[in-house]
């Protein structure tokens, strides 16, 4: 028998042999079949981009790890509170934050309503910030493209940069008297500084390669400073106006302090000398969330105005 005729026989009795039938995807379950198009789509589409093969800092979405972190504060607070393990008088509960929340809405607190106090803090918290960024931010890119303002302003600026507002709000109220302009002055000053460094630090991290190109296209001096150095520093500059309207609010209670009638700040502090704890938590979470939504909303410019960002 030759080899031929060896290998025709046994091909023969390979196809006597029943052989196991040839799975489709249709003949899977829904579930694995899903899982099978997930498998490749991930195959195909790796979730780490080319350069990041450890992946960037900090990326993914928060959002519902920030909602659950806070609604389980919310709970232990309540757990707290309802257990009776610390008195309402240091801490109040969620609920009676709430309803006492609710009753100054509608029938106000120290002679003026919710909305009085609330007009009269956010007039001088952001009247003083459109003040501090209208001077701060074109100073502060002044400062950065010379030296001789910035051996005028430098020692003015880190001197007076660390003093807490409480320091010179006497020689304030010595100065201005008593009336909203001490107190719009208290909280311009206190966001002046981070606003004026912040657009300093940005303009040197303007590449100097963009420069070079603005001057050999014939731009002027002017022009490479508004047109490319302003812009180059426009991320810096938003960074700084967050901090800034942090550190006005911080600085709004005490400037309520001086012969105020109305304000959010003046609400907490008229109510914590009657040891009132439940008035001035609820005052706390209005000027946190109001806080909370502005910062939201200078994230949304940034990621408007300068998407580039985070971007090499």
């Amino acid at each position: 028998m030759n080899t031929k005729s060896t290998t025709a026989m046994s091909d023969e009795a390979l196809k006597k042999v029943p052989q196991a039938p040839a799975l489709t995807s249709k003949e899977f379950t829904p579930l694995i079949q899903k899982l099978i198009a997930y498998s490749k789509v991930k195959i195909s589409k790796p979730s780490i981009k080319s350069g990041e093969f450890y992946g960037a800092p900090g990326a993914g979405d928060s959002r519902v790890i920030s909602v659950v972190s806070t609604l389980l504060f919310i709970a232990i607070w309540a757990f707290v509170t309802e257990m009776g393990f610390i008195e309402p008088l240091f801490l109040p509960s969620p609920v009676d934050v709430l309803q006492k929340f609710l009753d100054i809405a509608s029938n106000g607190f120290a002679g003026a309503t919710l909305i009085e106090h609330l007009s009269a803090s956010l007039t001088r918290i952001f009247g003083a910030f459109l003040f501090a960024c209208l001077i701060g931010i074109p100073l502060g890119i002044l400062i950065g493209c010379s030296y001789i303002l910035r051996g005028i302003f430098d020692p003015l600026i880190e001197f007076y940069r660390p003093l807490p507002p409480l320091a010179y709000l006497p020689l304030i109220i010595i100065w201005l008297g008593i009336d909203e302009s001490s107190k719009m002055t208290l909280i311009f000053l206190a966001m002046l500084a981070p606003i004026i460094l912040s657009a300093r630090a940005g303009v040197t991290s303007v590449r100097i390669e963009q420069i070079q190109v603005a001057y050999s296209m014939g731009a002027s001096r002017w022009q490479v400073i508004t047109q490319v150095i302003a812009k180059g520093a426009l991320p810096d500059v938003l960074t700084g106006m967050r901090i800034a309207i942090g550190f006005g609010w911080t600085t709004l209670v005490a400037a309520e302090m001086v012969a105020a009638q109305q304000g959010i700040g003046f609400m907490v502090l008229n109510a914590s000398e009657f040891l009132r704890t439940d008035v001035v938590i609820a005052g706390i979470i209005v000027i946190g969330v109001i806080a909370y939504c502005f910062d939201l909303f200078m994230r949304y410019l940034e990621r408007k105005l300068v998407p580039w960002k985070g971007h090499n």
